[in-house]
């Protein structure tokens, strides 16, 4: 048994604590060439995220300086030492502003502003994502206090990502689109939080001696205020775990139920979203042809709590609009002269006309973004969501060997979205 926990111990090729502290304090200031270092790199990435090259952004990231104080506050919290802790969080702020600064200036500039898909991918944390800069911080903490460092650092450097949240967060502020801007903060602060508690857990692990003060009331005070600090920390983020893996749940059982119910028994769906953060939770359906009467939407929403979806309203948009009926039904009953029926089919067509979509180009823009799709179709779909207003929703229909994962199709709807300004927009399989 000894045997086993020798093999793991941490504490064997342990570099000196008073080294890694000196070393840890000597990464935490962005000063002079830190600094240079630091806009250079957020310049380097937000190139790398606006033409959507996955090598330039790698690039950025290894010669960004942004971990360093970081793992600082997490020594700080660790030692009990104040000073450190102070000292870390007041660069990490000053190279988050400046970072910030860089990419908005660069893509205010820049004349490429399509959203691309690496942007994309920095704008919806997930479970995983907490699970990457927790453990990369680990690995990043343990390099740090051995005497060899290794192959890790730069590892950890490229799977934390820290880079690429606040280029995308400065491509929000650029554009004006605060959904970007704060779901790409989000994954920032995530990050961050997630490596300073696994740097925490490390050095408390490690036994780092604590910080004495020459007054011990001062000593009782910073302890203090470091564990509230700690704590401050530690709570929000069980709560995002907590939260990111319960909406994945929920969303898991919503598809499970939309599969059963409809998709099983041969009907079609048109229109698909779901409201995790509403009280009730909403799920919004739309089919093609099949259309149901309030029994059986209520039966419907009575077997929401089969698949344990409580809390939850089941909603089915009935009425859709077919533009090719309307032309028919305004040439039927139009009893004018044959120019003025002219006109009116004119009239509708181009309204027709200005729901098509050229899906030879579009495929050709997608296989770029998505290599995996193979052939893909788009078009616009109108609902009447009551008596005075309709609702436009664009419908993409995509062929290929397997299907994409929910974080491919977030990315593929918020690039058409951008792309074709559409406010809705829904994503299926052809089978």
């Amino acid at each position: 048994m000894n045997k086993i926990v020798n093999f793991i111990d941490l504490h064997n090729g342990e570099e000196d604590k008073n080294k890694v502290l000196d070393n840890v304090k000597s990464n935490i200031s962005f000063r002079g060439s830190n600094l240079w270092i630091l806009a250079c790199a957020i310049v380097v990435a937000s190139v790398g995220l606006n033409v959507n090259s996955t090598a330039v952004i790698i690039g950025a990231m290894l010669i960004s300086p942004l971990m360093g104080p970081i793992i600082g506050a997490g020594f700080g919290l660790g030692i009990y030492d104040f000073n450190l802790l102070k000292k870390s969080l007041k660069n990490l702020f000053i190279a988050t502003i400046v970072s910030l600064l860089v990419s908005t200036i660069y893509f205010f500039l820049s004349p490429f502003k399509d959203v691309q898909s690496e942007l994309l991918s920095r704008t919806s944390p997930n479970i995983y994502d907490i699970f990457i800069a927790f453990f990369g911080g680990l690995v990043g903490v343990i390099a740090t206090t051995r005497v060899e460092k290794g192959n890790p650092i730069p590892g950890v450097a490229i799977a934390t990502a820290l880079m690429p949240p606040l280029c995308t967060a400065g491509y929000g502020l650029a554009m004006g689109n605060f959904k970007f801007f704060f779901g790409a903060m989000y994954l920032y602060t995530i990050n961050c939080v997630f490596i300073c508690i696994a740097t925490f857990i490390i050095v408390k692990y490690l036994k780092y001696p604590i910080t004495r003060q020459t007054n011990l009331k001062r000593e009782k005070q910073v302890k203090y205020a470091i564990t509230f600090l700690t704590i401050i920390l530690i709570v929000p983020s069980i709560y995002f775990a907590f939260q990111l893996v319960e909406e994945k749940k929920y969303k898991q059982k919503v598809e499970l139920f939309l599969k059963l119910e409809f998709i099983e028994k041969g009907y079609t769906i048109l229109y698909k979203k779901t409201q995790f953060t509403s009280s009730p939770k909403k799920i919004d359906i739309a089919f093609l042809r099949k259309r149901l009467d309030r029994n059986e939407i209520k039966s419907l929403n009575e077997k929401l709590k089969t698949y344990e979806l409580k809390n939850t309203v089941l909603n089915i948009i009935q009425d859709t609009t077919d533009l090719k009926q309307d032309i028919l039904n305004e040439i039927s009953f139009n009893t004018k002269t044959m120019s003025e029926k002219d006109l009116v089919i004119a009239k509708l067509q181009s309204q027709i006309t200005a729901l098509k979509f050229d899906n030879k180009v579009i495929l050709a823009e997608t296989k770029i973004l998505f290599p995996e799709i193979k052939n893909i179709a788009i078009a616009n779909h109108a609902f009447t969501e009551n008596k005075e207003s309709k609702k436009v929703v664009t419908v993409i229909l995509y062929e290929s060997k397997n299907d994409l994962n929910s974080s491919e199709k977030q990315k593929l709807i918020l690039w058409i979205k951008s792309k074709f300004k559409s406010d809705a927009v829904e994503i299926y399989k052809r089978e």
